[in-house]
């Protein structure tokens, strides 16, 4: 179905999002990408904070724009590709077009000034400009309609970055498959210790609102919200401990 119209189906008959939002990969006999252009971006434009250089990505953009080729032409097999392999490219995914976006449209302020102000229906992550195959999905689709579905995984939500100030970091390499432990390992802890984004103490939390966006996620594999978060911490988190949430900020994740 086309992108235009699938959207108009949703919002006339009043289907609710999840109805709208099936994901259909064609078959794929690719063999999983080498992401050494994204690697190289992100070496090059963004910093040891997970700050962007935005202006950077639009004068490499004939760069970055051959990455999103790569991976647009190539379709992950699920029968023949390790999950490591597949989750590897849908993190590598979502940043990558989530950069594309926000260049298409810089300057802005924000990622939220792009698309519209109808929830669910024009907002930047329902946009359907990621062309997978023949097929064309937005934002939402690999989080929630791949990511999420496919991989028993919480800590992808200290990888998925949104262009946002409260995001995770944007880490300046490419995920790899062989790395990929290691890799999320480390997002979850430099994200757990980041006095900006988490404040961390033995009996009070206050806490990214990803551990109230995701809660079922994150207790999926753990007794609590407490006992998951003291996992990353270096301070020891009382079971008991007090938990409250920061504000999230929107603010572009810009290199000044």
């Amino acid at each position: 179905m086309l992108p235009k119209l699938r959207l108009v189906l949703c919002f006339s008959l009043f289907i609710v999002f999840e109805a709208c939002s099936g994901v259909h990969l064609p078959e794929s006999n690719s063999n999983p990408i080498e992401h050494q252009l994204w690697d190289d971006l992100l070496r090059t434009h963004v910093d040891a904070n997970g700050l962007v250089n935005y202006k950077g990505f639009i004068a490499d953009s004939a760069k970055l724009n051959g990455y999103l080729d790569q991976l647009s032409n190539t379709i992950p097999n699920q029968e023949k590709w390790s999950k490591e392999d597949q989750l590897a490219y849908w993190i590598n995914a979502y940043n990558a077009f989530t950069i594309q976006l926000i260049i298409r449209h810089y300057p802005v302020e924000s990622i939220k000034d792009i698309g519209g102000f109808i929830p669910r229906v024009n907002s930047p992550w329902d946009i359907e400009f990621i062309r997978i195959g023949d097929e064309y999905f937005d934002l939402n689709d690999i989080e929630h309609n791949i990511i999420r579905k496919r991989f028993d995984e919480p800590r992808i939500h200290f990888a998925l970055v949104c262009a946002a100030a409260s995001c995770p970091k944007l880490r300046n390499e490419a995920y790899s498959s062989e790395r990929l432990e290691s890799q999320l390992e480390e997002q979850a802890f430099d994200f757990f210790n980041n006095p900006y984004k988490n404040e961390i103490s033995t009996d009070r939390l206050t806490l990214s609102k990803l551990l109230s966006w995701y809660k079922a996620d994150f207790l999926q594999n753990s007794s609590s919200i407490q006992a998951y978060v003291g996992q990353y911490t270096k301070v020891k988190v009382a079971p008991d401990a007090k938990i409250g949430y920061m504000d999230y900020s929107w603010n572009l994740n810009e290199q000044k």
